[in-house]
């Protein structure tokens, strides 16, 4: 808050009109630079304006510029919303989607500018900073201001076993893939953009081990972009096993304990 910032001890006629308005179309959160525009009415001294009701707890500030109503704590909301490109992603979007039953401690947010982790009312939001071209297959959850951007199944999938250090714990994840009911034409085309012979080659392997059909063109695909350097099956794991010559992984987990933990109810 400026110093310059007079702070009245009651509301005073604009500042109600301003609650009204925002009640009046459904404003849940807004940004300086665009609240104008929302209502159609501009107001001389917004800042001073909306800072007074922040001191008076009927606005919380979220972030410089930016506020939300003080009972909206919606993360997934606000964390997109004030990131650029922000999108829920990662271990957030395949709980969101129903395959995994372990609820994330934090919100995952992937967005094409850096940006620190944050605290929103409680909720650690962590910024996963990518690529433009890792943006796609993005699809919308909700309605009006409680609406968000989430990536759409087939990305998730690809995003987890891209940055599994972002995926919570790899059973879930083994154990997701084997449940995905997957668009494979749409899960090949996103998986040449990421360009990543080491998640491609891991879901290949998978998919043949668990005979999913349904799969075969993307096990084509994969075969075909093996790259030529082995890599750990499970990511971050201790590098020892045999060599799978067919699919180019060092196998740090026997078939034996993939079935098993896939096999398994929690």
């Amino acid at each position: 808050m400026a110093k310059s910032t007079y702070i009245s001890s009651n509301l005073n006629e604009s500042q109600i009109e301003f609650l009204q308005l925002l009640d009046e179309h459904e404003i849940l959160y807004f940004s300086l630079d665009d609240i104008g525009n929302r209502l159609g009415v501009f107001h001389a001294n917004l800042n001073e304006l909306v800072e007074n009701l922040n001191h008076k707890g009927l606005l919380k500030r979220i972030e410089r510029g930016k506020y939300a109503r003080p009972q909206f704590h919606d993360p997934y909301v606000l964390g997109t919303f004030i990131s650029k490109d922000g999108v829920v992603a990662y271990w957030s979007a395949l709980h969101l989607h129903g395959y995994t039953d372990r609820f994330p401690n934090k919100v995952f947010v992937k967005t094409t500018a850096r940006k620190r982790n944050i605290q929103l009312f409680g909720t650690p939001i962590h910024f996963v900073t990518v690529r433009p071209y890792k943006l796609s297959g993005i699809v919308t959850n909700g309605y009006g201001d409680r609406s968000f951007s989430i990536t759409n199944l087939e990305v998730t999938i690809l995003d987890c076993f891209d940055q599994p250090r972002y995926a919570g714990d790899w059973p879930d994840l083994l154990k997701a893939l084997s449940q995905a009911n997957l668009d494979v034409q749409n899960l090949i085309e996103t998986a040449k953009l990421y360009d990543n012979a080491s998640l491609i080659k891991r879901m290949g392997y998978l998919a043949e081990l668990l005979k999913k059909k349904e799969m075969d063109p993307f096990i084509e695909f994969a075969k075909q972009n093996l790259g030529k350097k082995y890599a750990l099956f499970e990511p971050g794991g201790e590098d020892s096993g045999i060599f799978n010559s067919d699919w180019m992984l060092r196998m740090n987990m026997t078939e034996a304990a993939i079935m098993q933990i896939i096999e398994t109810s929690y």
